[in-house]
């Protein structure tokens, strides 16, 4: 079982001179469940290295069992600090792959020429593909086998704009993910702001927000293991 985790490249915040990245918990919850379940894990990012955290993620507030384990984890943190370029990442290698959120992937993921053809081969190869929290918007030029977008006709979820809100950045993101969905076909819906909630639509799982980066690893795992 050999799993694919895929990482913004982006730190910065559109144009208000602060950072963003990945978010901590979307990567620490999902990677020691799955690591935890007996799976190989292998990271990636459109640049290669190590990706940037956004550092609200690393405030107190936002400190979980996995962050903590994270942090006292010498060997996951040597894994993020290399991790592949996605355009040395062959699609045939992975049984799954896994791409947390954070604001960042709404620059660089949901553009990115070689994110875009991983995701359209794993899906058409059968493969288990989940994104949790903003990382959904990857899926926004990804097609289908037929030709339409990937989502359309799809149950599919991601940080609603109700929770962009809250946080102010509704007029920072170059979009909002909830509306894109929708526009590209997606059968959207959310559960309760901050609270955990995912859908899965065949082998495409997606996750609200990061209290839901845990639930969408397990459907990943399910998944797999059926």
């Amino acid at each position: 079982m050999k799993i694919l985790m895929v990482l913004t490249s982006h730190d910065q915040l559109g144009d208000t001179g602060q950072k963003t990245g990945f978010w901590l918990e979307e990567f620490a919850a999902p990677y020691y469940l799955l690591l935890d379940a007996g799976a190989e894990l292998v990271l990636a990012s459109p640049l290669g290295g190590q990706p940037p955290l956004d550092p609200k993620s690393d405030a107190a507030d936002f400190q979980t069992p996995a962050t903590t384990r994270f942090k006292q984890d010498i060997a996951a943190q040597a894994a993020l600090a290399k991790t592949l370029k996605l355009a040395d990442v062959k699609a045939s290698d992975y049984d799954a792959v896994f791409y947390p959120g954070g604001h960042g992937p709404m620059w660089d993921l949901a553009e990115d020429a070689q994110s875009i053809a991983l995701l359209e081969t794993l899906y058409a190869a059968g493969k288990p593909v989940a994104l949790v929290c903003h990382a959904p918007a990857a899926l926004r030029h990804v097609k289908a086998p037929d030709g339409q977008p990937l989502v359309a006709g799809k149950a599919v979820t991601g940080f609603s704009d109700s929770e962009e809100a809250a946080v102010g950045l509704t007029d920072v993101v170059p979009f909002l993910l909830e509306d894109e969905l929708v526009a590209k076909g997606g059968v959207y819906s959310k559960g309760e702001d901050w609270q955990p909630y995912a859908v899965s639509s065949g082998h495409l799982i997606t996750g609200q927000n990061p209290a839901s980066s845990e639930l969408v690893a397990q459907k990943l795992l399910a998944q797999l293991q059926a």
